[in-house]
């Protein structure tokens, strides 16, 4: 009986240079699994894996040495512990994402719960190749939102309240883009050097500065046989609504401006930044 290698692949099952061995990718969102889901893990690694399992770089998951005799009971067995398969091949893969605001200070915006909503909205989806999304939760950048095709970094749209100002200058010194300064009694924001880190907001001791969480949109960006860093041309985004449909236009640019087997990143240069942009700009302002 003939082996559908494609077919085993699509659902995550990689073949090995060990003849019927696969590694198999499992489906890991953001980084996070219950204790209970790495006990299934380790159980079905030693059972059908010889003991090993293998950390991605992509915060996932791989069983490898399951035989090809073992790849349903392996499945049914990774279901009943509460652990899904992963994805290969031409389609949006895992997002990533760091510990964001749940867990981290420096956290701007809820990082775990973006990353499920992108991943039940996204994942698994078929396209001219494999998309990448990544989600960081601060302008620190632990995940380097910029080398996935669709990177997303936490921010904050920043107010100033000048009432409760005292000029103790404690922003100033948070602010390492020189953003803000204080000159004769009088504080001054120049916007165009604010990268919405919000160290203003987090640092000052009278809530004199307000911070609106906020999402940083990079596209194109690569880190495989082609390294390119994703581009950012949008003002920070206030709402999810507005992020899903710049979202939504990326992949359906994507969709129609690929050949099949290339990347986001050189369809958009082929096809032109001007008319990708126009593409994300139509979708946010007219829907």
């Amino acid at each position: 009986m003939a082996v559908d290698y494609k077919a085993l692949k699509n659902g995550g099952f990689m073949r090995q240079v060990q003849k019927n061995n696969f590694s198999l990718r499992l489906k890991v969102v953001g980084g996070n699994l219950t204790a209970e889901q790495l006990i299934t893990i380790a159980e079905i690694s030693k059972k059908y894996g010889g003991g090993h399992v293998h950390l991605t770089s992509r915060q996932g998951v791989e069983i490898p040495f399951i035989k090809l005799a073992d790849v349903d009971a392996v499945k049914a067995e990774l279901e009943s512990g509460n652990v899904n398969t992963g994805v290969c091949g031409p389609r949006v893969r895992t997002v990533t994402a760091c510990q964001g605001s749940a867990i981290c200070p420096s956290g701007c915006i809820d990082t775990y719960s973006l990353a499920q909503e992108i991943s039940d909205r996204y994942f698994g989806r078929e396209l001219p190749h494999k998309f990448k999304f990544g989600v960081t939760g601060c302008v620190n950048n632990c995940l380097k939102a910029e080398e996935n095709d669709l990177g997303v970094k936490g921010g904050y749209a920043v107010e100033w309240l000048p009432d409760l100002c005292t000029l103790c200058g404690v922003c100033v010194k948070a602010c390492r883009e020189g953003a803000i300064t204080i000159n004769n009694e009088q504080l001054t924001m120049n916007n165009e050097l604010c990268n919405n880190c919000g160290r203003c907001v987090k640092s000052c001791p009278f809530d004199a500065w307000r911070g609106e969480p906020g999402y940083i949109l990079s596209f194109g960006g690569t880190f495989g046989n082609l390294i390119a860093k994703g581009e950012q041309f949008l003002p920070i985004i206030r709402d999810k609504e507005t992020l899903f449909r710049a979202a939504d236009a990326a992949l359906a640019f994507f969709d129609e401006h690929a050949n099949p087997g290339e990347r986001l990143r050189v369809a958009i240069d082929r096809a032109g930044w001007d008319k990708f942009q126009q593409a994300i700009l139509k979708e946010i302002e007219h829907g």
